[in-house]
């Protein structure tokens, strides 16, 4: 590491809550109102003339939104304006054809969410080793969990501190995400080797050197097998629900411990992502991946009414899969990781690299003869050995040829073209 260049880093630390029931019932009015905020927010940017959507005239709205709505004034001022802010954004971002225009947001399908955007207003203290605690704006002094060390205190200053929060609800429960800067030693270039990594289902992550990364179901064999269970309860109590009749308690609870079981299964899942591309990253110089279009690959093939799909159960069962294997957030990991150790991720095209033999380049009808297994078909050649890790030597090789598209340096960004007009103007 060079110890004369140090460089500013944003980094987010999570940690759950321990609120009391009245803090909770506080807490939960807050991210309803930030709802209702941005969904205020949102009427008003499409009654009002483009020239009169500025950010000047949205302040006056909410503020006057804030007089007007009882239930809104439980959300904090900085929290309101933090909404507006952040909405405005996801306008720049869709121009800027990072993101889809903004929409309303509903009331179940939403991740409930407060933000804090001032750091000194939290006000955090270490009570001992396990706990810490953090001011929540009308909320009062909360608990939560101490399991990384924080920039507060003495060691606390201009460079090394926590500069807002976000409070954020999920199936376990309230969390605080703190937003740490800090100030870090710029890493030398990465002297490892280069390496190519295949993704599938079977065998999760499939490395060109001969390497691989597997897990063991997200679930155990009774958590499925209650994970079904509460599905099917879940499905006869709503079978017997009138339409428009308000959903039971039993069927509310019924809920929960699905997304709960969800929930872990998520978690386990995102801890053995963090450790195997961390491992990754810390042993390799340039990492290639596939530029995958994991939204095409995942689509129905139900088809239509006159054009039916075919094998529709296998196609959905796949998706599934796909989908529980993350692809796209081990790619994300990779992506900061690398850059964090001085490392280089680079994506090169997809096609071919699963039935082009590694040895001689030759793309052959049958060659990849099962899941596992690749003889190539070509008779002056012949190689076989493990398919993924033959395709994990064709990704390798099409960087070295020079075929890499645009270094994926941090969050991967499909633009569009210049002549394709946003969804909304500006």
């Amino acid at each position: 590491m060079s110890h004369n260049t140090l460089v500013k880093r944003q980094f987010g630390h999570r940690a759950r809550l321990a609120l009391s029931p009245a803090g909770m019932l506080k807490t939960d009015d807050q991210a309803h109102a930030a709802r209702t905020m941005w969904n205020l927010l949102h009427a008003w940017w499409q009654m009002m003339p483009k020239e009169k959507r500025t950010l000047a005239n949205a302040d006056a709205a909410i503020r006057q939104a804030r007089e007007d709505i009882d239930f809104l004034a439980v959300l904090p001022a900085q929290a309101a304006q933090a909404v507006l802010k952040t909405y405005f954004q996801a306008w720049k971002n869709c121009w800027e054809g990072r993101a889809d225009a903004p929409n309303f947001k509903g009331r179940f399908r939403t991740v409930m969410s407060v933000d804090i955007p001032q750091g000194r207003d939290l006000n955090i203290t270490r009570v001992h080793r396990r706990w810490g605690m953090a001011n929540i704006p009308k909320v009062g002094r909360v608990r939560f969990r101490w399991t990384k060390d924080l920039p507060v205190g003495k060691r606390a200053g201009a460079e090394n501190r926590i500069t807002g929060a976000r409070l954020i609800k999920d199936a376990l429960g309230w969390h605080i995400a703190f937003r740490v800067q800090t100030l870090q030693v710029k890493p030398d270039p990465h002297q490892g080797p280069d390496v190519g990594i295949d993704v599938g289902v079977t065998v999760p992550i499939a490395l060109s050197d001969g390497e691989t990364y597997e897990h063991d179901a997200w679930l155990t064999g009774k958590e499925k097998a209650k994970l079904l269970h509460l599905e099917q309860r879940a499905a006869q109590r709503k079978q017997h629900r009138k339409p428009g009749e308000r959903t039971s308690r039993r069927l509310h609870r019924t809920y929960d411990q699905i997304a709960g079981l969800r929930a872990k299964a998520k978690r386990r899942a995102l801890d053995w992502q963090h450790q195997t591309t961390t491992v990754i990253a810390r042993t390799y110089g340039t990492v290639v991946v596939e530029a995958l279009s994991i939204t095409n690959m995942v689509k129905s093939a139900k088809g239509t009414v006159e054009e039916p799909g075919k094998n529709v159960a296998q196609k959905s069962g796949l998706n599934r899969s796909i989908s529980g294997e993350a692809w796209g957030r081990t790619v994300t990991m990779l992506a900061y990781k690398t850059a964090r150790f001085g490392g280089t991720l680079n994506k090169v095209p997809a096609p071919n690299t699963s039935r082009r033999c590694s040895a001689c380049g030759f793309i052959t009808p049958g060659s990849r003869e099962s899941q596992a297994v690749f003889v190539c078909r070509n008779p002056d050649c012949g190689r076989s050995g493990n398919a993924d890790h033959n395709a994990a030597r064709n990704v390798l090789h099409l960087y070295r040829m020079g075929l890499a598209l645009v270094p994926a340096a941090g969050r991967a960004v499909v633009r569009r073209a210049k002549r394709v007009k946003p969804a909304a103007a500006r």
